[in-house]
């Protein structure tokens, strides 16, 4: 598996749903699609995001911290 850092290129809002589709092997619209049904469910979903999009790097700070 792959680092967990949010792409600069396959981004829609923030890149953490492709991030995590890289992370697991998925594509990114399968786990975008995966993101809109769970917030169907009771729960912190959006604020999940949220906090994934500003605690994850992005792919280039990544890449100069390593």
């Amino acid at each position: 598996m792959s680092r967990l850092a949010r792409p600069t290129n396959d981004r829609m809002i923030g890149g953490v749903c492709a991030a995590l589709a890289r992370r697991f092997g998925t594509s990114a619209t399968t786990m975008r699609v995966i993101f809109l049904l769970s917030c169907l469910l009771p729960g912190p979903q959006v604020l999940l995001y949220i906090a994934l999009w500003i605690v994850l790097p992005s792919e280039e700070k990544a890449r100069t911290a390593w």
